[in-house]
């Protein structure tokens, strides 16, 4: 008995899930962020995501509650990259912890590096807690990404 060949879905399809997913994946990255990783490490909140937003795009936040509002939409939005990357890496065959892998590495070697060339980033000056706190977040979001893409899956 042969197996029935199985169809990619639409790519919008699965860009969509992948947006979602990302979506879902940021929203428990931030959950753990606040509730166990700031908690043990005394970090405050990082305005990486506002930083980045005010160098590629032409808005200036005027105070505080403008700040947290550009941060926050910024976060969220470049959280979805992961979900599409997630997306991307199931339409080439990837799946499960080689697909999370996969997308680790491009979307945070990619995040380092572009912000790295935009001067908001200096990774060399970073010590070792910060180092592994940023990894540790950022795996935390592409295991809930990933987990979140599968779970979506129509099959």
């Amino acid at each position: 008995m042969t197996q029935p060949l199985r169809t990619k879905p639409p790519l919008a399809s699965s860009l969509g899930r992948g947006t979602l997913s990302g979506l879902v994946g940021t929203a428990a990255m931030t959950a753990f962020q606040k509730l166990v990783e700031m908690p043990i490490t005394g970090r405050d909140d990082s305005y990486a995501p506002a930083d980045f937003a005010q160098k590629v795009f032409p808005v200036n936040p005027k105070n505080r509650r403008e700040r947290d509002r550009l941060n926050n939409l910024a976060h969220f939005g470049i959280g979805t990259g992961w979900g599409v990357g997630y997306a991307l890496a199931s339409r080439s065959g990837l799946s499960g912890q080689r697909a999370v892998a996969a997308v680790f590495a491009a979307v945070y070697s990619g995040d380092v590096l572009l912000n790295t060339a935009l001067g908001l980033y200096k990774p060399w000056e970073w010590s070792f807690e910060d180092t592994a706190i940023d990894v540790i977040n950022k795996l935390v979001q592409a295991e809930a990404t990933g987990a979140a893409f599968e779970a979506l899956s129509p099959n």
